[in-house]
């Protein structure tokens, strides 16, 4: 590959791309609104969650000196991230804290790179989050959905044109800022019902002393106020 290539290549990634029209930025959250409010089709969705939440506990345990032992997604939408360290502290805590705030939080960073138009360069470090990602992966389910999503990326960056680039993009943001929002009501609906005793909520009390609920009243309060932040950047408001 020579400099034109590769000038050519950091144009593509880095460049700044037209946002879509504003009735196309709405159809794509009317899009994502349809992947989550309905159970039947939430339940095949759901996997894209799970992969931002235990996404989201191993790159904070990493940043926080933990070692991560790997990751494992499962068919029924849950998932296991498993890292070694102190067992206590701040590391355990921001790792701990980070599944359900993870998915709204990269849906709030999605929307500011395409508010500034950078679609390919969020595509592109889409892609290389899932790829790191499936390094940590082990068991099968979990490969393969990682697999299957990276690959949805990889081809939308690299083949697709750019309208249909920034279809997608906007798509899997607002799938994220709208799917961030729907696990914590349903954590909240399962400990009502006494399930999910070891929830990242308890967990999380356990550790601090804090009531779960003021931890699941953080979790409603990261993804709605990134919904409405992302919200309003994607729709130029």
């Amino acid at each position: 590959m020579d400099s034109t290539d590769l000038g050519n290549l950091w144009d593509r990634v880095f460049g700044t791309q037209p946002a879509p029209e504003q009735w196309l930025v709405v159809v794509t959250a009317t899009a994502a609104l349809i992947a989550v409010v309905p159970n039947v089709i939430w339940r095949l969705t759901r996997n894209a969650i799970t992969i931002a939440h235990e996404g989201g506990h191993g790159l904070i345990a990493l940043l926080s000196g933990r070692q991560l032992s790997g990751i494992r997604l499962h068919s029924d939408t849950s998932g296991l991230t498993v890292s070694r360290g102190k067992p206590t502290g701040i590391g355990m805590v921001l790792t701990a804290a980070a599944g359900y705030t993870a998915p709204p939080l990269l849906g709030l960073g999605g929307a500011w790179l395409l508010a500034a138009g950078r679609i390919t360069l969020l595509l592109w470090l889409a892609t290389a989050l899932l790829a790191v990602m499936l390094v940590m992966i082990r068991n099968v389910y979990g490969a393969l959905t990682v697999i299957f999503t990276g690959s949805l990326f990889l081809l939308m960056s690299w083949l697709a044109s750019p309208d249909w680039q920034s279809l997608f993009a906007y798509s899997a943001v607002w799938f994220l800022l709208l799917g961030g929002v729907r696990p914590a009501f349903e954590l909240q609906s399962k400990r009502r019902h006494g399930g999910a005793p070891d929830s990242d909520a308890d967990q999380l009390s356990r550790l601090t002393d804090v009531p779960a609920a003021l931890w699941l009243f953080l979790f409603h309060a990261v993804s709605l106020c990134s919904l409405i932040g992302g919200g309003r950047w994607l729709l130029g408001l």
